[in-house]
């Protein structure tokens, strides 16, 4: 099963990842990633699609789906660190991995979610990701 990063959402003050279900009237149905239980997130609370995640290059910036397969192709098959390994390790990780990333910028706090949402991803749904259309051709398609 292919994962969608437009409907796996971050929910602000909520650990894990969590899948867009429905429209509610007071915010949205989610459904957590790794036990599957249902849960109302309010309006007033603060939802991130990872398909709207990027992190800072020195070229500009590069989508978390990029990021994750260019982990994934630098573990080959290995277990990823968690949040609490040794940062240097996580540091060396994300220099094998993302070359060009911004040293200024992209901080190890960030590396860190990063790689508790890409073990969470290798866990309880996978690393084959639903296509984007780009919003030109899905316009140009409808016309």
């Amino acid at each position: 099963m292919k994962t969608d990063l437009t409907k796996t959402l971050a929910v602000s003050g909520q650990s894990g990842l969590y899948t867009y279900l429905a429209q509610s009237r007071s915010g949205v149905i989610v459904e957590s990633l790794a036990d599957k239980k249902r849960m109302s997130v309010t309006l007033h609370t603060r939802l991130t699609a990872l398909s709207d995640v990027s992190i800072y290059t020195d070229e500009g910036e590069m989508k978390l789906k990029d990021v994750f397969l260019a982990l994934a192709g630098t573990l080959d098959g290995t277990a990823a660190p968690t949040s609490k390994s040794d940062g240097a390790t996580i540091q060396a990780l994300f220099e094998k991995a993302v070359p060009g990333y911004d040293r200024d910028r992209f901080y190890l706090s960030h590396m860190k979610k990063i790689l508790d949402w890409y073990n969470a991803l290798v866990q309880f749904a996978s690393l084959d990701f639903v296509e984007e259309e780009p919003a030109e051709e899905s316009a140009a398609a409808e016309a």
